[in-house]
């Protein structure tokens, strides 16, 4: 039942935050509680730790997106920017997938670590609203199906499914209001 909460939360914040709709964060904070507890019963001690970061970003985004003394624009980064952030990713993931499977019981590691890791940058990028954060979640997604799948968390692969879909619509989506602002 928690699970199913937790899944149905993440489908509101992620059809929100497509279409730029502020209150994406409170469904956000909502989901992200619910999954600390899924994932950490599960023993997936890198999705856990995401799920806190999680919650502070639903906090942070928020605050982000409603500022009152200016609006906030969809931007992109170079591929400078996104080269360094995969060459850091990379590394990232090597360390805590050494971490957690030297030191924990954590279950997949390598794959843990590399949804992690990303779904960090790639959160970041939603609360500063940074188009190119849509095409790091269809990656994120579709290993997370896996991930998730492999742990008897059906309901969540199914989750990951959906949000591999909303992601390509929020990238067109995001590319579409781009243009109608220049």
């Amino acid at each position: 039942m928690i699970e199913l909460l937790a899944v149905i939360f993440s489908i509101i914040y992620v059809v929100l935050a497509a279409k730029q709709n502020v209150w994406c964060w409170a469904a956000a904070i909502i989901s992200t509680t619910l999954y600390i507890y899924v994932c950490f019963t599960a023993q997936i001690y890198a999705e856990t730790g995401l799920q806190c970061f999680y919650l502070v970003m639903a906090f942070y985004g928020y605050y982000n997106w409603n500022k009152k003394d200016q609006t906030l624009e969809i931007t992109q980064w170079s591929v400078k920017t996104h080269l360094l952030i995969l060459t850091l990713g990379a590394v990232l993931i090597f360390l805590t997938g050494f971490f957690l499977s030297t030191y924990t019981s954590a279950q997949m590691p390598i794959i843990d670590s590399f949804t992690t890791i990303f779904s960090l940058f790639a959160t970041y990028m939603v609360v500063k609203k940074v188009l190119e954060n849509w095409l790091y979640w269809i990656v994120i997604d579709i290993i997370s199906v896996f991930l998730y799948d492999s742990r008897d968390l059906h309901l969540s692969a199914v989750l990951f499914i959906i949000y591999t879909g909303i992601a390509v619509f929020g990238y067109f989506n995001w590319i579409k209001v781009m243009e109608s602002n220049d």
